[in-house]
């Protein structure tokens, strides 16, 4: 999943430096990573300043442009390296190679997700509107989304990414709905398959993603609001069997 974003400052990253995500922007989703195995060679730990986070800032926004433009399979450091105005000096001072900073990249894209999600939905103590925040947040990123740009340009990487964060990302939902699902269990007096919900509620986004409403997603709030309360009866349903 990737998106239009407005990246904040983040701290260096690559082999022997931790990454961390922070900033604000529109909502999405990271960009998968072309492999998860280790990278080749090994970059320099570079010591946290205002002016390497910058750089690096810019080097992975250079990045989601030439994937988009390219593909993953033809990124070129080079290109990256020409649109963040690096020399490939300084791009390997922070990055060991080219699955090194691709791997940094889903990394970074997938927790500002989550982030953003959390800092926009996570400060909502009410429970039934922050079901409601989570639903606009969904919608919002599909609005804003330029995954399926990604799926057209890299579909086996688009792909590869979907299930490599798809379990983390239940998880996270599991995290951010947790006042909700109290409700609905004090309420309904039954325990709720809470995995399974927000299983299908991802599915959901994923298949808006891959297969699109031709009509529009001006009723998507309301799909998403039928489809959970058809889980949650369908799980009261059988925990009452």
């Amino acid at each position: 999943m990737l998106d239009n974003e407005a990246e904040g400052a983040i701290p260096p990253v690559g082999k022997g430096v931790k990454a961390e995500s922070t900033g604000k922007g529109n909502k999405g989703v990271p960009l998968p990573s072309k492999s998860t195995s280790p990278a080749v060679g090994k970059a320099r730990a570079v010591k946290p300043n205002r002016r390497s986070e910058e750089t690096i800032n810019s080097i992975l926004q250079s990045t989601e442009e030439v994937v988009l433009r390219s593909g993953a399979d033809r990124i070129s450091i080079l290109d990256v390296c020409k649109l963040a105005g690096v020399s490939r000096g300084t791009f390997y001072r922070y990055f060991s190679s080219q699955e090194d900073l691709l791997d940094t990249f889903s990394r970074h894209k997938r927790d500002n997700f989550h982030q953003i999600m959390v800092n926009t939905i996570g400060v909502v103590e009410d429970p039934e509107a922050r079901l409601n925040a989570l639903i606009n947040f969904i919608d919002d990123y599909l609005e804003e989304s330029r995954a399926q740009r990604l799926l057209m340009v890299a579909p086996e990487y688009a792909l590869g990414f979907f299930r490599r964060i798809f379990h983390d990302s239940i998880l996270r939902f599991q995290d951010t709905l947790d006042i909700v699902f109290d409700d609905w269990d004090a309420r309904l007096g039954v325990k709720l398959d809470r995995e399974l919900i927000c299983e299908m509620i991802i599915r959901y986004v994923l298949s808006e993603i891959l297969v699109p409403e031709n009509t529009g997603r001006r009723l998507l709030p309301a799909r998403v609001k039928r489809l959970v309360a058809s889980l949650i009866t369908g799980s009261t349903s059988r925990t009452r069997r």
